[in-house]
Formats: C-alpha cells, sequence, structure tokens
C-alpha cells in the first residue's frame, strides 16, 4: 500500500468513524528471554483457540522469518495489508494503523512491540501503536524479549555486553491484562540456533548472544519479571475496591542530570519503584551551572526527563546554588521513603571537601539513599563547556574598568594616599566587575589583572612586574585572594539575585493567570486570557481549539508578535489532524514527541479527567525545545484553564438545571391551579346553558338574563386567564415581541377602561392627570394588559361603592401610574410575595374571588421588559396603592 495513507483525509475519516463509546482493548504480552524461544507461535497458537470461540483475529505484522511452521500457522488467517514505505531502491512495510483502526477486528496479532517505526509512521514506536489500538477497543496479542524493558537495559548490557536500541517503558509491560511466558531450555535454544531455525544470517553481536551462561542469566531475568507482573496482575484483581492511603505506600525519588549515565540511576529507580508499588518521582535542581551546558549537554538532560516520564515519574524542578539542600528540603517535605542518586554526577562545589552524595547522606540520616554506581564508559565530558566562550562586551568592560581603576589609583598616588587606599579602590573594581560581567572566568581575569597592575603601576620599582620589598608578594596574594573572593561572592549574590526574580516571575505568573482566569466570564474569555499568558511565558505563538459537538471549533491563532502571512501553516490539514488526534486520544503530540513528531506544533490537550475542553497548540518551528521548568509551569497552567472550564460547564450545566427545575414547578403549579379553578367556571357555563337548553319555554326573562351574565362572566374570565397564559409563556420562551411608541397616557387609560371588568359599575373610578399631554415610551398593548389586571383587582377584592383613583405624574425622566383605591387594603407579610407567580392573597372567599394569581406576576414581567419599576403602598388613610413607572417621552408640539 502507498504511504498515502497517513494523509490527514484518511486520518480524520478514520477518526470520525471510530466508535467514541468502546472499552479500552486488553493486551496479552508473549515475552522470552532470547530470539527464537517460540513467542510467535505462542501467540499464533492461542490466537487459533480465539478464532475457534468466534472471535474476529486478524493479523497485524507476523514476522515468520522464512520458517515453514510460522508459515503453516498463518493459513486460514486473515493477514492485514502493511503501509509500503520508499527505503531507497527498495520498500519497507510498516503495520499500518489507519487501516487497522478502520478494520476494527476484536483481535489483532503482532509481533516484536518494541520496534521503531519509520519516520513517515504517526508514531516513532510500534507499542504506540499498541496503545492507541487499545483505547479503540481492540484487544492485542504481541510479542517481546525481556531485554527490550526500558528499566532493565542496563542490566541486560551488562550480561551480554549489547546496547538494545530498541525498548518498550515499564508502564506498559505493567499494564498488561496478560503476560505469558514463552520458556525453552537454553541448550535447546543454542541447538536450533545451530541447525539454522532461528536466524539464516547473524552478527557477531547475536552469535555472542547465543552462550549459555548469558542465556541462563537472561532467563532467570524473564522468570523474575513475569512473576513480578503476574503478582501485580492479581493484587491489582483483588483490590479493585480498595485504594492505599498516600502514607502506606513508599516514595522514592531520583535526582536528574545532564550526565549519559543518569539513565541507569532512572531505570534502577523506576525497577524499585514497581517492586514497592509506591510513587515515583524525579527532581532536578537547577543551579547557575545549569545556563552553562553544552548543546550535547541540554539535549541529554531532555532525554532523560523524557526518559523519567516514560518510565512514569512526576517531574518536579527546584532552584537554588545547594543541590544536597534543595535535594535534602524536597524529601522532608514530601515525605519521600528513598532516594536514587548515581555516584557523584556532580563535581565538588568551590571550596567544599565533600560531595552532593556525603552532604545528602549527613542531612538526611533517617532516610535510605541508594548509591548507583556506574562505569566511566557511561559517561562523556566535560559536563560544562570546556573552553568558556569569550564575550567581546564583557571584555571591554573589563579593560574599561580596569582603566578607571588605575586612573583613579594614580590620582590617588599623586595625591600621596597610602597603598591601602589604592587596593580598597581595585577592590571595587572587582565587585563592580562581577556586577556588569557574566561568568567566572572574567572575574577570576579581572582579579590577576588587578595584581599585575597594581604591581606594575604602584609598587617599586615602578613601571616594572619586580618588587624590592619581601612583604609585597604576602600583599599581592592577600589582595589576589580578597579580589577573587569577593568577586565571586558578588556573583552568587547576583546569581541568586536572579533566581530570586526568576521564581518571583513565575509565581506572578501563576497567580495572575488564577486571577484572570477566576474573573473571565465565560469559556471564550478564559480561553482568551489563558492563550495570552502563555505567549506572555513562552515567548512563541499559541493556538487554541476548543471542543464543540461535532469537534474542534476553527483555531484562534494568538502571535507572540504582528500577524505573519504563513500562520496558515500552523493550521492546515496535516496540523488540524494531530489536534484531532490529541482530542479523541488525550495525550500530547506533535513536535518534540513521538507522535507526529513532524508536526509543527506542540500540542496539548486541556483536560479534568478524562474529559478534554480544548485543544492548546504551541509553535516549535524554528524554536529551541521547552525548558524544564516552562515545561511544568505550562502544564501548571493548562491544569487551571482546564479547572476554570470544568467549573464554567458546570456553571452551565447548574443554570440550565435550575430552568428546567423552575420550568417543571411552573408546569406542575399550572396544572394543579388550572386543574381546580377551570372547573368552577367550565361547571358554571354548563350548567347555565344546560338549563337554558331544557328550561327556556318555561322561564321568565329576568331569569335567563342572570343565566346569559353568568355566563358571559364566566367565559371573560377564561379569556383573560388564557390571555395571561399565552403573556406568560412568550416572557419566559423569550418570543415576546416590543413594539416601542410614543403613546399619550390618557389615551391609553381609556382603552384599559373599556376592557375592565363588568362588575365596574358598581364601583367609582376616577382618572387624574397632571398633564393631558403626558406621553411615555411604551408598547400600548401589553400596558393596556397591565391596568386592566391591576384595575380589575381591585374591583374584585375591593367593596361595593369602592373609590378607584388612576393618576400619572412626572417624576424627572419617567411617568409614575397609580391606581389607589380605599379597599380593606393588603398585609404587610403578603407585599413581598404579591409579585409572585401563582401567589394569591386571601382566597377564601368563595368563587367570585377566584384567580391563578398570574395577573401581578405578568404585570411584573412587563414593566421590567419596559425597563421600569412596579410597586405597592398602603394609602391614606385606608386602601392599596399600585404604581409602575415607564420611560417620558418629550412632546413635539410643531407636529
Amino acid at each position: 500500500m502507498s504511504i498515502q495513507k497517513n494523509d490527514a483525509a484518511s486520518i480524520l475519516e478514520q477518526m470520525m468513524g471510530s466508535s467514541v463509546g468502546k472499552r479500552r482493548g486488553k493486551l496479552k504480552i508473549f515475552i522470552g528471554y532470547a530470539p527464537g524461544a517460540g513467542k510467535t507461535c505462542a501467540m499464533l497458537t492461542d490466537a487459533r483457540k480465539e478464532q475457534k470461540e468466534g472471535m474476529d483475529v486478524v493479523g497485524g505484522c507476523i514476522e515468520d522469518h522464512d520458517r515453514p511452521d510460522t508459515a503453516a500457522m498463518l493459513e486460514g488467517l486473515e493477514v492485514l495489508p502493511h503501509m509500503e514505505i520508499s527505503g531507497g531502491e527498495s520498500f519497507i512495510q510498516e503495520f499500518d494503523l489507519d487501516y487497522a483502526l478502520q478494520r476494527s477486528p476484536e483481535l489483532i496479532l503482532l509481533d516484536d512491540l518494541a520496534h521503531a517505526n519509520m519516520a513517515e509512521c504517526r508514531h516513532k514506536k510500534r507499542y504506540q501503536d499498541v496503545e492507541e489500538l487499545l483505547r479503540a477497543g481492540i484487544h492485542v496479542y504481541a510479542t517481546m524479549n525481556v531485554q527490550q524493558i526500558e528499566s532493565l537495559a542496563d542490566i541486560v548490557y551488562s550480561i551480554t555486553g549489547v546496547p538494545v536500541d530498541e525498548r518498550i517503558p515499564d508502564s506498559l509491560f505493567h499494564s498488561a491484562d496478560q503476560v505469558e511466558f514463552v520458556d525453552i531450555e537454553p541448550d535447546d535454544l543454542i541447538d536450533r540456533l545451530n541447525k539454522g531455525k532461528i536466524y539464516h544470517e547473524m552478527e557477531n553481536a547475536q552469535v555472542d548472544l547465543f552462550t549459555k551462561e548469558k542465556l541462563t542469566a537472561l532467563r532467570g531475568i524473564a522468570l523474575r519479571i513475569t512473576a513480578s507482573q503476574l503478582n501485580r496482575i492479581a493484587i491489582q484483581i483483588s483490590s479493585q475496591a480498595k485504594k492505599n492511603e498516600y502514607d502506606s505506600k513508599e516514595h522514592i525519588v531520583v535526582c536528574l542530570s545532564s550526565a549519559a549515565s543518569n539513565k541507569k540511576v532512572i531505570r534502577t529507580a523506576a525497577r524499585m519503584a514497581a517492586a514497592f508499588h509506591g510513587y515515583f518521582t524525579a527532581i532536578f535542581v537547577e543551579t547557575p551551572e545549569t545556563k552553562e551546558l553544552t548543546q550535547k549537554n541540554r539535549t541529554e538532560l531532555r532525554e532523560n526527563i523524557r526518559l523519567a516520564e516514560q518510565m512514569g515519574a512526576q517531574i518536579a524542578t527546584m532552584y537554588g546554588d545547594d543541590i544536597a539542600g534543595q535535594i535534602a528540603e524536597y524529601v522532608k517535605t514530601s515525605r519521600v521513603s528513598k532516594v536514587v542518586l548515581g555516584r557523584s554526577p556532580y563535581k565538588k562545589r568551590r571550596l567544599a571537601n565533600v560531595n552532593v552524595v556525603d552532604k545528602l547522606t549527613a542531612l538526611l540520616p533517617n532516610t535510605e539513599i541508594y548509591i548507583i554506581p556506574y562505569t566511566q564508559s557511561f559517561i562523556y565530558k566535560p559536563i560544562y563547556a570546556k573552553y568558556p566562550k569569550l564575550s567581546l562586551a564583557d571584555l571591554t568592560r573589563t579593560v574599561v574598568i580596569l582603566g578607571i581603576c588605575t586612573i583613579i589609583g594614580l590620582w590617588f598616588k599623586d595625591l600621596n594616599f597610602r597603598e591601602a587606599n589604592i587596593i580598597t579602590v581595585y577592590i571595587l573594581g572587582v565587585l563592580l566587575h562581577a556586577i556588569v560581567t557574566k561568568g567566572r572566568w572574567y572575574s577570576t581575569l579581572f582579579s590577576v589583572m588587578s595584581v599585575l597592575v597594581f604591581n606594575y603601576f604602584f609598587t617599586e620599582p615602578y613601571f616594572s612586574l619586580k618588587v624590592y620589598d619581601s612583604g609585597y608578594p604576602v600583599t599581592f596574594l592577600v589582595m589576589l585572594a580578597a579580589s577573587f573572593i569577593t568577586s565571586t561572592l558578588t556573583m552568587q549574590v547576583r546569581e541568586q539575585a536572579r533566581q530570586s526574580a526568576q521564581k518571583a516571575y513565575r509565581t506572578e505568573v501563576l497567580l495572575e493567570t488564577s486571577r484572570k482566569l477566576q474573573q473571565a466570564k465565560d469559556s471564550s474569555a478564559i480561553i482568551n486570557e489563558m492563550a495570552h499568558q502563555m505567549v506572555k511565558l513562552l515567548d512563541r505563538t499559541v493556538i487554541f481549539y476548543s471542543v464543540e459537538v461535532d469537534g474542534l471549533s476553527t483555531p484562534q491563532v494568538f502571535p507572540k508578535k504582528e500577524p505573519a502571512s504563513d500562520q496558515g501553516n500552523y493550521t492546515g490539514g496535516n496540523e488540524r489532524t494531530v489536534a484531532e488526534w490529541v482530542l479523541k486520544n488525550n495525550k500530547r503530540a506533535g513536535a518534540t514527541t513521538d507522535t507526529f513528531s513532524s508536526a509543527k506544533c506542540l500540542y496539548h490537550a486541556v483536560r479534568g479527567g478524562e474529559q478534554v475542553f480544548a485543544v492548546a497548540a504551541i509553535v516549535m518551528e524554528h524554536e529551541e525545545p521547552l525548558e524544564v521548568f516552562e515545561k511544568s509551569l505550562m502544564i501548571a497552567m493548562l491544569g487551571e484553564c482546564a479547572l476554570a472550564l470544568e467549573k464554567e460547564k458546570l456553571n452551565e450545566k447548574q443554570k440550565q438545571i435550575s430552568i428546567q427545575i423552575q420550568q417543571e414547578q411552573l408546569r406542575a403549579n399550572l396544572l394543579r391551579s388550572i386543574s381546580h379553578d377551570l372547573r368552577t367556571p367550565l361547571t358554571s357555563i354548563s350548567g347555565n346553558a344546560g338549563i337554558l337548553l331544557k328550561n327556556s319555554t318555561v322561564l321568565n326573562e329576568e331569569l335567563k338574563r342572570g343565566l346569559y351574565t353568568d355566563i358571559y362572566d364566566d367565559s371573560m374570565w377564561l379569556i383573560n386567564l388564557v390571555e395571561n397564559l399565552l403573556s406568560i409563556s412568550r416572557i419566559e420562551n423569550g418570543t415576546l415581541n416590543l413594539n416601542f411608541q410614543a403613546e399619550l397616557i390618557e389615551e391609553v387609560i381609556s382603552e384599559a377602561l373599556l376592557h375592565v371588568n363588568r362588575n365596574s359599575e358598581r364601583h367609582i373610578i376616577q382618572t387624574e392627570l397632571e398633564d393631558e399631554l403626558m406621553m411615555a415610551r411604551m408598547d400600548s398593548r401589553l400596558i393596556v394588559q397591565v391596568l386592566i389586571n391591576i384595575v380589575d383587582n381591585a374591583i374584585k377584592y375591593t367593596q361595593d361603592g369602592s373609590h378607584i383613583k388612576i393618576s400619572a405624574r412626572r417624576e424627572r425622566q419617567s411617568i409614575v401610574v397609580e391606581i389607589s383605591d380605599d379597599g380593606p387594603g393588603i398585609p404587610e407579610e403578603a407585599k413581598a410575595r404579591l409579585f409572585e407567580m401563582f401567589y394569591t392573597v386571601d382566597n377564601i372567599h368563595g368563587d367570585h374571588r377566584r384567580g391563578l394569581g398570574l395577573g401581578l406576576s405578568l404585570c411584573k414581567s412587563i414593566i421590567s421588559a419596559h425597563g421600569g419599576t412596579i410597586g405597592v403602598e398602603n394609602a391614606v388613610p385606608q386602601g392599596t396603592v399600585f404604581y409602575f413607572t415607564l420611560k417620558a417621552e418629550e412632546v413635539n408640539v410643531y407636529e
């Protein structure tokens, strides 16, 4: 097949078609201690059994090495087509991950779990392909040898003398659901080799491996590691419902350095953490010398940190000049039980007579410290640059400061000052020089040059490096020592100030990020603030993809400088493919990783648990890899962002739930009220209509008129009820359209009085306006409904013959409308709830005062939509006053 299967379109198509809700697949590893032990045959035998049971089994990548017995076992088994990658004159076949995901069988068989893929593949290692298959819900059978486990690399090398380049992290082996050790006697394995059943052509390293001593040692290691894994699986099964407390577990700490031999220390610590089932932390102490690391050492340090991460360690970064002191402080505060160190990977520090290991042992007398020896072959030198880098600017500063000190000294000499005063000038020059230059080499040079210049200009014989006074050599030595110590102390203070400023800056960034995220109002604002903080921290272009229902949103680019024309290169099809993969798999990918390593950006999932809220991309093209502190700080910031986004989503869900609860309560109250209060008018209407139909001929006109009146009143009550319900539903759904116009208050009140309750004739209704031409901005149809509801309430709840007055006056930019009566009034405790939906006052007087309690609630909603206020007060000497406000409109007298 063509390599084009791995392009953006096919990957996106595969991801969109895959099932999101599948459970994680299970991994079974067939492990041996040497090639030719029969791992592939054992895997095929088990796979055949599963196939007979009805499981969909396919071969992903099976290596038969031209062995007839292996080829025979492959007959009748579906083998997936390979990906063909051009390797010069020939094509190299690799496992086609995308085709396997699209085919989606129940079980896939894969040889050589530790195989390194070609650069054109998505992942650098085959075990990463396996991890993606497992996340897709596909079960995997895989084979490997014991020497391919990362933590055993040093032990295997010490036995065989052959380094193993292709390895898998211990975490993958420990996560296997089943492990089967494929055993064979070393003598039988050597016999198979001699008969040509393992390799047809072998290198010397392969031949050297097949000795009885080496095979026996490897077999013992394989038995132990298999037994340990089987025991781990049994413990996990028996204690699934139980979780150990932190204090009951061991906490192992390994110290990171830029030495190549540090890998052996990391692997040893990882084996200890796995054996004790404890926590594993790798700490790196950043010192002033860290800045002076060569590029090779920086690369080695990054590889060591990545190895520690692969081995399951949590990375912690500390800052300071005292390595042992920083490690001891972390051990005490983090309840560490075991510390693993290499044998003096650090040089002795200045005048100290003890190394880091000795100092740490003295500082931690109650902590177990393990020293891992290593041979010189694992170390390359120099750890720091062998020769100092010359800086023209620093050399110029050195010469200028030395010249100024000499000029001042000659002036002091003309003034007949003592030589001690001149020495003080040079000491002051040393202090100033240490502040303005970088590197100890310049301070040492300045100290030596100060002594030589002082000898040349200020001691007899002048302008010569000779001295007559026997005491001058001692003076020179004291001056040199004072200069050197002073410059060293000054540089230490400057470095400590730099580190303090760096710590303060990082703390400030974290605090500022947390504060800004808390102040952000929505998800878009959270992502915007987070992106600007990342640009500020990393000084790189940052891209954010928000997670939507149907996938990722359009990318938001936050450049470190003015937008460039090539920003589309960072958001194109292949780059978006990586972001989609990160969203689906909840893992980082892209530049500086082993997945989509050719990408131009480094992609991280902004996640809370297993849920991804966004994908953040950092442009790495033409940029150096992230430093340790930048990476740790960025991950902490992304964690803060995930918490903020999760909180925002929870708030949105809570609001939706609250709205649903309110709607359910409204619906329940409405149904309950309607079922009770509609029964009476409907019964009255149907009863009166029945009487008229059956007895119309015997009833006189007065009785008929009374029945007609009752039917009319009840039907009008139902019409008003339905009108209020429709208005409330439109307001609740946000579908109420307001038509604001300038209206005369007098006309609106007159219109409302035409539609009030028929019983208004029993009351005295008056209108009193401050100005007949008073106008307000309103939707007249709705304000008429407000007036009708309030006046009907006054008619309903006051005695016959009561006075009802509707008045209006202007107050500044508002019109205040009041409806007052001289009825019995409203109790104080009822006023607070009067405008609540379904609330009625003193509903115990019979059906002539029935109501659902919707009118005043509707009035409040309408007035609020107009931007006004509504309320109720006591009238003097008795009664009630309802009032509401509207925005006043100026009258144009020229129209």
